[in-house]
């Protein structure tokens, strides 16, 4: 596709460095969003039961090369888990500090493809916003990195050692939506690389608004487990049998129903849920729009928005293995499951949190049914260092990057496993979140989007960033 693109002026007084790189990203943005577009177009779902794994491996190629032509040296490295990382590192020139660019290529599946509003693999453009599964989770962050070095360096040749003034790693995951730990693995047992990083630059969060440049200062750890009930040899006629036989599916829904109070508050034993977030509040009224309540829906949990994002656990049921309602027979189920996704707030310990759900779902488990749990890889949460000297410094750059709309810090409610890794084995780096999505972008929904505004402003950010790093090192 062929894109036009105009962005407003520079503000009268900007700085003159946001002067000079902002026109320059101007320039590239058709560029970037036609690089989308293609990007997009590759479905990288990192489950071979939904998509042909070559499908991963070609947009993990096409990353490679379009930073391999900013002179990054990347290459394709094979993670635990089968699926590949981009990992390409730029040495810094003498006295120069060494930042580390983290994203993902892989995306979410699709869910109900009739509930898109065009194909989800074909980035299209409405009212302004372009929509596309990954269009902003996380291939816009992807084209965000390349558009920042694209300017930083400006007519300066990729190859040329002051291409950049600061050496560089790029870390582009191949399975981050899949939730396996997989590049965390790989970076335990590769340490020496990520140990050169003084600043790690994750850039798969998002701003909390519009036009309102965010950092991201904690995240929730994760853990998934999964429940598995069983009571019959086999499925047994539900008139000849039923009433009398153990239901498994019976079971499972109403242990299901003990992890929530009727507010909608987590009720595990063990697990703490009545912490307070302290940072950037969130209103009821705009979260009851980003998140899409239908009237009449109750807002769950009795503290604040914020409070239940940034701050709590929460128990998520994922999934249900069960008949679906077209085609279902008249009996009973012999055996049911569920996937449930614990979200682990800052301050708390996720293994802890995993035994406590595990040994309540056994607890609560009537009328004898055998159960089986399996729990996953273990995410810990993570709270950013917001007094280091790069905090502060990628905080002004966005400030300038945003017209002089105030950078501002919130919470995040998802997971990225690998930020804690990092920070294991690397404790000195300062670590800082940002990213393209804002709460209309519907990441992990359908009719995913971005605008192409914030891929333009978190570009610039970051150019400005390193730029500035250099100057202060």
């Amino acid at each position: 596709m062929t894109t036009e693109y105009s962005a407003p002026a520079a503000p009268a007084g900007a700085p003159a460095d946001r002067i000079e790189i902002g026109s320059r990203i101007e320039a590239l943005m058709p560029r970037a969003l036609d690089e989308l577009a293609e990007l997009v177009a590759i479905p990288s779902i990192a489950d071979e039961r939904i998509v042909d794994p070559a499908e991963c491996v070609r947009a993990a190629e096409w990353v490679r090369e379009a930073f391999r032509a900013e002179g990054i040296p990347a290459e394709l490295e094979l993670t635990p888990d089968g699926t590949y990382a981009v990992i390409g590192h730029r040495p810094a020139p003498a006295g120069a500090p060494t930042v580390l660019l983290y994203c993902h290529y892989d995306v979410q599946p699709i869910l109900d493809e009739h509930e898109w509003l065009s194909p989800p693999f074909e980035l299209t453009e409405r009212d302004g916003r372009f929509y596309g599964r990954g269009a902003a989770d996380c291939k816009g962050n992807v084209l965000a990195h390349l558009t920042a070095l694209r300017a930083l360096r400006g007519d300066t040749a990729a190859d040329a050692d002051d291409a950049y003034g600061v050496g560089l790693i790029l870390v582009a995951e191949g399975s981050e939506e899949q939730g396996r730990a997989s590049l965390d693995r790989y970076a335990i047992a590769n340490p020496e690389l990520f140990r050169q990083a003084d600043v790690i630059l994750i850039q798969d969060a998002g701003n909390a608004a519009f036009g309102l440049p965010t950092l991201s200062v904690s995240l929730r750890g994760a853990v998934d487990v999964i429940v598995r009930i069983e009571a019959l040899e086999a499925s047994v006629h539900s008139g000849q049998f039923g009433g009398a036989a153990t239901d498994p599916l019976a079971a499972l829904v109403s242990m299901l129903a003990t992890l929530r109070d009727k507010d909608g508050n987590t009720t595990v034993p063990g697990i703490r849920a009545d912490q307070v977030w302290q940072g950037l509040p969130y209103g009821e009224a705009e979260y009851r729009t980003d998140a899409g309540l239908l009237e009449g829906s109750q807002r769950l949990g009795s503290g604040t928005v914020a409070d239940h994002l940034y701050a709590r656990p929460v128990i998520t049921i994922l999934g249900i293995d069960a008949p679906p309602v077209v085609g279902a027979v008249a009996a009973v189920q012999a055996k049911a499951a569920a996937k449930l996704n614990l979200r682990v707030p800052p301050g708390e310990d996720p293994a802890q949190m995993r035994d406590a759900l595990i040994a309540h779902l056994h607890a609560v488990a009537p009328w004898g049914v055998k159960v089986e749990t399996e729990a996953g890889e273990l995410g810990y949460p993570f709270s950013s260092d917001t007094s280091s000297p790069a905090f502060k410094l990628l905080e002004q750059a966005l400030t300038d990057a945003y017209d002089g709309v105030q950078t501002v810090s919130a919470g995040m409610g998802g997971s990225i496993p690998l930020t804690t890794t990092l920070a294991g084995i690397n404790p000195t780096a300062d670590i800082v979140l940002l990213g393209v999505p804002d709460a209309e972008s519907r990441i992990h929904s359908t009719n995913e989007s971005v605008h192409p505004e914030e891929i333009r402003r978190i570009a610039l950010g970051e150019a400005l960033f390193l730029r500035r790093l250099t100057a202060s090192a």
